[in-house]
């Protein structure tokens, strides 16, 4: 997911958020109504706690099913799988649908309740949790856009059965959240579902889709259809992520929380009328099939844990291409886009294909044979940026110039939700209770392949650089500007709806994490250790403790790993080192008596003046072209560093005038200590002395504290005074023309 600044209008709880397909019976007049919700689970087994986060202890080596290893007949260890035929109205964007949901007990416990998501209801009205989270914070989501009067969503369940027999149900809030929230659903089965059997649910539903928010929704024509059918959560069992019993981990969608679900097969069929171009996650099975002026289109994918669609008859003709590289498939690659933004499909093309290579390079083989690539058009902004199974949704610009920032964030956005196709997809962690290891490691992965293609940041508009105002960034520069050094309030490690900050320190924070670490550890190690991380969790549901495991253990730097996850990932530590003082002096004869030839001797100053004058008058006629800050006495130099914060491993370089240097650890001897002073006593003066020259701690508070200097260097004081001054003329100059 791609965060952008927002705001948002919230209106008053409407009749319209329980409309259904286009009528007006209300939400609780359906069929199989939701039942009275104190009642306890039928079979005992309890929820995942309302503030679960980061997992400290790693899972159990048969977790899942175990390690993928490719001498398994699937992929993945499959526990549920989906047949759904939907329908699509274009002009009431109203989805109808009937799905067949069939899900395996994995647990040696019989279950009788189960329980579902319904995220499309976190946009009924302002009662939703995601709602209510957002007017508490008092900020909006993403790109701003608001939800007005008759453009709200939900999700109906028409009916549901097992077996034949009717299924009921109820509303809960397993976040204690308000009891308006329906974006989680209790089903209490007529029969119990016994260890290792499955079942099969038979639902019919309804999905009114809101007006573009939140990953979701439509714009005129266009439909991105995500988040839109009852998805079963999952069961975990004991040693998966932390669990010591069985519990089903079922969280209320929130504000700035993802999503989680086991693996499975998707069988769906796509209704929608003749003349709309339709993309989806999977492989379409042959062409689609004409009745009553509309085509349905089929698409199976299995070993994936998620399913979205799009549907417009805007859409220009797409780009399709393949792409092939070692251990995967051929790779149909397809491009959605509309007319107005022309010019972002080959580069969306282009950026689709290179993260193919780079991504199953860095961490292994793309294992699916599509991937398509959706622009939304103008006014459909909040449906860019967002990944699902082999179908991501990118940025679209009707001009894209090189070196533009529209060219950057075009890249960029691609690059990064491609990526989730692994962090998310493949490698499906619980965005819930730990975003860190999608979002975060995404954000990583995906500006660590942006550093390796050499691509800079230009954020000045046109007109600036016509001036020659043109500052560039460095993709990791740029994720620092945006992240909290000072003051960082919220662990990494954190759930998604619990942070004083916000979500966006999950990506920018997490991602400076993991780059400090790989600047300390070396990138063939951090490359090692996030190919075993990919090797041992592919296809299961990895924690933040198995990811530990997996980078100590691949990596070969256990220490290193384990004390960055502790102060960094369980916790959250400032970190502000500084060159505090630099001294360098010449040691020069000093005045007074002294003992020689076994007499006591007095020199005075005044004769100590004229030996050294003599001293350095014969020094400089046998060096004439010596360097300024030599001569014929020796320097002590003197450094004092300072910590503010944690303790990290620093690297001290001080540089002396006649070109040589001196390069010193400081590992502190405990957390309490807070400074360290270096001298050395040498033939030249010191010039400069730097802390992390390397610049390895991009969570350094301050970098411009890193170094001093013998010498005040006025140079990029002067450069931007002479900036400032050209732009002050220019200004002056248009008007006076005026």
């Amino acid at each position: 997911m791609r965060i952008q600044g927002s705001r948002h209008r919230l209106r008053g709880l409407l009749v319209a958020a329980l409309l259904v397909a286009g009528g007006t019976a209300a939400w609780f007049a359906q069929a199989d109504a939701p039942l009275d919700v104190a009642a306890p689970p039928l079979d005992g087994i309890a929820l995942a706690a309302p503030d679960a986060a980061a997992v400290s202890v790693p899972s159990s080596p048969g977790a899942w099913g175990g390690i993928r290893g490719g001498d398994q007949p699937t992929l993945s260890d499959r526990v549920v799988s989906y047949r759904i035929a939907a329908t699509l109205d274009p002009d009431k964007h109203v989805v109808t649908g009937r799905q067949a949901l069939t899900w395996r007990n994995r647990s040696a416990v019989p279950v009788r309740s189960v329980y579902l998501h319904l995220y499309m209801n976190a946009f009924e009205g302002e009662g939703s949790t995601f709602f209510t989270e957002q007017r508490r914070r008092g900020e909006g989501f993403r790109s701003g856009v608001g939800t007005g009067d008759g453009e709200w969503g939900h999700i109906a369940l028409r009916s549901v059965s097992q077996g034949g027999s009717s299924v009921p149900w109820r509303f809960v809030q397993p976040d204690k959240g308000p009891a308006t929230d329906h974006t989680v659903v209790r089903l209490d089965l007529p029969a119990a579902v016994a260890p290792g059997a499955s079942t099969t649910l038979d639902m019919a539903f309804s999905t009114q889709l809101p007006r573009v928010i939140a990953r979701t929704g439509y714009f005129d024509s266009f439909h991105l259809v995500a988040q839109w059918f009852p998805k079963i959560a999952v069961l975990e069992l004991p040693g998966e992520r932390g669990a010591t019993a069985p519990r089903w981990n079922a969280h209320e969608f929130h504000m700035e929380s993802e999503f989680y679900a086991d693996f499975g097969s998707y069988d769906v069929s796509l209704t929608v009328p003749k003349g709309y171009t339709v993309g989806a996650t999977g492989e379409l099975q042959g062409p689609p099939v004409e009745k009553n002026g509309m085509l349905t289109h089929r698409y199976v994918q299995h070993d994936v844990h998620d399913f979205a669609w799009t549907a417009d008859r805007r859409s220009a003709k797409p780009l399709v291409e393949t792409w092939t590289g070692p251990g995967s498939p051929t790779v149909r690659v397809e491009v959605i886009y509309p007319p107005e933004y022309e010019a972002s499909a080959r580069p969306a093309m282009k950026a689709a294909k290179d993260s193919l290579a780079y991504f199953s390079r860095t961490l292994g083989p793309y294992p699916y044979r599509t991937l398509t690539v959706v622009i939304p058009p103008f006014n459909a902004e909040e449906a860019g940026g967002m990944e699902y199974p082999t179908f991501v949704t990118a940025s679209g610009y009707a001009e894209v110039a090189p070196k533009s920032l529209s060219a950057f964030e075009l890249d960029a956005v691609t690059v990064h939700e491609f990526g989730h196709g692994y962090f998310y997809g493949i490698l499906a962690s619980n965005e819930f209770e730990e975003p860190m290891l999608d979002e975060g490691l995404n954000e990583f992965w995906s500006n660590r392949m942006l550093r390796g293609r050499g691509q800079m940041i230009h954020p000045a508009p046109g007109w600036l650089k016509r001036i020659g105002v043109d500052p560039t960034f460095a993709p990791f520069d740029f994720v620092r500007l945006a992240s909290p050094r000072d003051r960082p309030a919220d662990a990494p490690g954190a759930n998604a709806w619990q942070r004083l900050q916000g979500i966006g320190p999950v990506y920018n924070r997490s991602a400076l994490v993991m780059r400090d670490l790989e600047q300390r550890i070396g990138s063939e190690a951090m490359e090692r250790g996030f190919k075993e991380y990919y090797r041992r969790w592919k296809f299961r549901h990895p924690s933040i403790a198995d990811l530990r495991e997996a980078l100590a253990d691949g990596s070969g730097e256990r220490a290193a790993v384990e004390e960055v996850f502790a102060q960094q990932v369980y916790a959250t530590a400032r970190i502000d080192d500084k060159v505090f003082k630099l001294t360098s002096e010449e040691e020069l004869p000093p005045a007074g008596t002294r003992l020689e030839g076994g007499r006591r001797l007095e020199e005075t100053q005044a004769a100590v003046d004229r030996r050294v004058a003599k001293l350095r008058e014969d020094w400089k006629k046998a060096n004439p072209g010596a360097k300024e800050g030599s001569g014929p006495f020796p320097w002590r130099t003197e450094v004092t560093v300072r910590r503010d914060g944690a303790s990290v491993p620093q690297t001290l370089v001080v540089r002396f005038a006649d070109g040589s240097s001196e390069t010193v650890e400081w590992r502190a001897a405990s957390p309490a200590e807070k400074w360290r002073s270096f001298s050395w006593v040498k033939p030249a003066r010191a010039v400069s002395a730097e802390i992390d020259p390397r610049r390895s701690h991009y969570l350094d508070v301050n970098k411009l504290d890193d170094s001093r200097s013998i010498t005040p260097d006025r140079g990029a004081s002067t450069r931007w005074s002479s900036d400032a001054a050209a732009f002050i003329q220019l200004i002056l100059s248009f008007l006076a023309t005026v």
